[in-house]
């Protein structure tokens, strides 16, 4: 898909507020909060988000892949602390009236503190405010958190594609896909998910 996003980001979904960190029974710390909002990313990101990419994954999308994504106009945001310091990063790509997912990742270093929930959070929620209905993605289904996060938000299997990832040996891992039906009845106050 190239040309513009039809379906831009509105400077709302920088304001959305994150939920707590996946803390046992829902309990709240205020130092494990994202301490800033979610912000587009922009060019100027793009050496930290590959950076962690290449930490977090061994099969990496490239900067290229994240400079071509921005080019065509998809959703890129990220979440920093309050240093700069990026924590975690997505890419949405807008498709008629649903919003695809294409990459949600958090800093190796930072994980288990509940960015993911945040960033999936602020993703949905820049989805939402951009007018699209539902939201689709694929995962492996090696990856057992993310599987579990997005199910705790709603998301359901609705299909697999096979030889999807590429996976060690030079074999394929098949994608589970998932969607989230219906974005708009979701509200966003009530997004954080208990551990």
């Amino acid at each position: 898909m190239t040309g513009s996003n039809p379906h831009p980001v509105d400077d709302a979904a920088r304001g959305v507020e994150l939920p707590a960190a996946d803390a046992p029974h829902g309990s709240r710390s205020a130092a494990m909060m994202p301490p800033s909002p979610p912000v587009r990313m922009t060019l100027a990101d793009l050496d930290e988000v590959a950076a962690i990419e290449l930490e977090a994954y061994p099969f990496p999308w490239t900067r290229v892949n994240f400079v071509d994504s921005l080019d065509s106009g998809y959703t890129g945001l990220c979440l920093r602390d309050t240093q700069g310091c990026l924590l975690a990063y997505s890419m949405l790509m807008p498709v008629i009236d649903e919003v695809h997912l294409l990459n949600l990742c958090v800093a190796p270093a930072k994980q288990r503190q509940g960015l993911g929930t945040a960033m999936l959070t602020a993703s949905i929620c820049a989805a939402r405010v951009s007018g699209f209905a539902s939201m689709l993605l694929e995962v492996r289904p090696s990856n057992l958190p993310a599987i579990g996060l997005y199910e705790r938000f709603g998301f359901s299997v609705i299909g697999r594609r096979k030889n999807y990832y590429p996976a060690p040996g030079g074999s394929r891992e098949e994608a589970l896909v998932m969607r989230l039906e219906d974005l708009t009845g979701i509200n966003p106050e009530i997004l954080h998910v208990m551990a």
